[in-house]
């Protein structure tokens, strides 16, 4: 009797075994079949980038326009919108998403959070006042924000059912080394509580994005050792000119971080 059940133990395995090796592995995309439309905020349309548009604040230097100059789609199209929220997305960018579209990314939510507010109350506030405001963050990001991230998700499977759908999450803002950030750089418990705030509103992305079936693609480890006040930071930190360029990636944010955390997703 025991040898029968090792027996038929023996068989169990090796079928289970067969199953997964014949199981096929995802098919990378191929950009020359691949219709790729780029929706959402301003970390996809290339904010902190040179060469922005008037029109949304669109940089081919964003990884969108980096990745399609790179691989050469059958077509691109950027409906991406520096200040978008998931609202915007889903009433003046899904409208123009083409049903036919492969592949589709995406960076929303940051804005729903009042991620502009909070980064540049934290730089003119008191200590005290950075964190008050970063919690009301968390309370909108733990809130509000899931709902309107499924009612986002859900308008994207609709409209193009049939897309392989990237989305990526926000970098860590700052680098907490060290306790200076230079004479205009903001203190150490600022950078603090905004990267805490930013590592809940990526959890909460991940969550949402995995819940509608779609790929998360999370940037923090493209951007650690990185961050601002570092000595080779892939972000901008306080700008003047151009205002908006203010805590967003710089050029090297896009090619080194969000380029290749896109690739990896395909």
């Amino acid at each position: 009797m025991g040898r029968r059940l090792s027996l038929l133990g023996c068989l169990i395995s090796t079928s289970l075994l067969s199953l997964v090796v014949a199981a096929p592995a995802a098919a990378a995309v191929d950009p020359a079949v691949t219709d790729y439309v780029a929706l959402g905020d301003s970390y996809s349309s290339g904010v902190g980038a040179p060469g922005q548009n008037i029109f949304c604040l669109r940089s081919k230097q964003g990884y969108p326009g980096q990745w399609a100059a790179r691989n050469k789609p059958k077509s691109f199209t950027d409906l991406s919108c520096g200040g978008a929220v998931t609202n915007d997305v889903r009433s003046l960018q899904i409208p123009f998403l083409s049903s036919r579209a492969d592949l589709i990314s995406i960076t929303i939510g940051g804005n729903d959070a009042g991620f502009a507010p909070t980064v540049l109350g934290c730089q003119v506030g008191t200590d005290a006042a950075c964190l008050d405001k970063v919690a009301t963050a968390r309370t909108d990001i733990t809130g509000s924000l899931p709902g309107k991230l499924d009612a986002t998700y859900a308008a994207i499977e609709r409209k193009a059912p049939n897309a392989k759908v990237v989305v990526l999450g926000y970098p860590i803002l700052f680098d907490t080394a060290s306790a200076s950030c230079g004479l205009a750089g903001m203190s150490l418990a600022k950078r603090r509580a905004l990267n805490e705030g930013a590592q809940v509103l990526n959890d909460v992305i991940e969550a949402r994005a995995r819940a509608a079936g779609f790929t998360f693609s999370d940037v923090r480890d493209e951007f650690a050792g990185h961050g601002i006040c570092s000595s080779s930071p892939y972000l901008n930190g306080l700008t003047v000119v151009p205002p908006q360029n203010s805590f967003h990636p710089n050029v090297n944010g896009y090619t080194y971080g969000y380029l290749p955390a896109l690739v990896s997703a395909l």
